[in-house]
C-alpha cells in the first residue's frame, strides 16, 4: 500500500457496520501512515455486525454533526446491510458525504454502502460496483455497475464485499495520493 503519512481519513459508520469493512480499512490506512477517525451519529461507540451476529464495539472519534470534509482527505463508507440502511436516513451523514464529493475528495464505499451513493445522487453516471444484491438499485439510480473487486471513477472507489478489502484499501490509498479529482458531470 502507498504511504499515507500526513493524510487524514474519516470512516463514517453507525451500529450494524460490517465489522471487517470498518476494522480492516481502519488498520491498513493507519498502518500506511494516515490518521483515521471514526465518525458517527452515535456517541462514544458503535457495534459491528460480524457475518451472522453482533460483533465488537468500536470507539467513535467524532459525531457526524461535528465533522466537515475540510478536515479530511477522504471518507470511507463500510457496508453491511444495517449500517448504510440506517445512515441513508440520517441527513447529517448524507450531507457530509456530499461535502466530500463536492470538494473533489475521495469517497470510498464497499458492499451495501453504495446505497449511500444512490441516496446522495453521487452514483449517477459513475462506474461502480457493490454487493450483488443491490446491483439493481445502483443501476436504477444511474450507476454503471460492473462485477469487479474494485472500481475507481474520478475519486469514487467501490468494492463488492469483504473478500475485496485488500484491493479496496490499496485503491483508496492510490486515489488519495493522486489528490483532488476534477470531476465532470456524469
Amino acid at each position: 500500500m502507498q504511504d499515507l503519512s500526513g493524510k487524514k481519513i474519516a470512516i463514517l459508520a453507525t451500529n450494524g457496520f460490517e465489522q471487517s469493512e470498518l476494522t480492516i480499512p481502519h488498520l491498513k490506512l493507519k498502518d500506511a501512515g494516515a490518521t483515521v477517525e471514526v465518525i458517527s451519529p452515535e456517541r462514544e461507540r458503535i457495534r459491528g455486525w460480524n457475518k451472522t451476529d453482533w460483533g465488537d464495539y468500536v470507539g467513535v472519534d467524532r459525531l457526524v454533526g461535528e465533522a466537515s470534509a475540510d478536515q479530511y482527505d477522504a471518507i470511507v463508507l463500510p457496508g453491511g446491510q444495517i449500517n448504510p440502511d440506517k445512515l441513508r436516513l440520517d441527513r447529517k451523514s448524507l450531507d457530509l458525504i456530499v461535502q466530500f464529493w463536492k470538494q473533489n475528495k475521495v469517497v470510498a464505499a464497499i458492499c451495501h454502502a453504495p446505497w449511500l451513493l444512490v441516496e446522495t445522487g453521487i452514483v449517477k453516471g459513475r462506474k461502480v460496483t457493490s454487493f450483488a444484491s443491490i446491483k439493481t438499485d445502483v443501476i436504477n439510480a444511474g450507476g454503471k455497475w460492473e462485477d469487479s473487486p474494485v472500481v475507481a471513477d474520478q475519486g469514487l472507489v467501490t468494492s463488492r464485499n469483504p473478500g475485496d478489502l485488500d484491493a479496496f484499501c490499496d485503491k483508496i490509498a492510490e486515489e488519495i495520493n493522486e489528490g483532488r479529482h476534477q470531476r465532470q458531470a456524469a
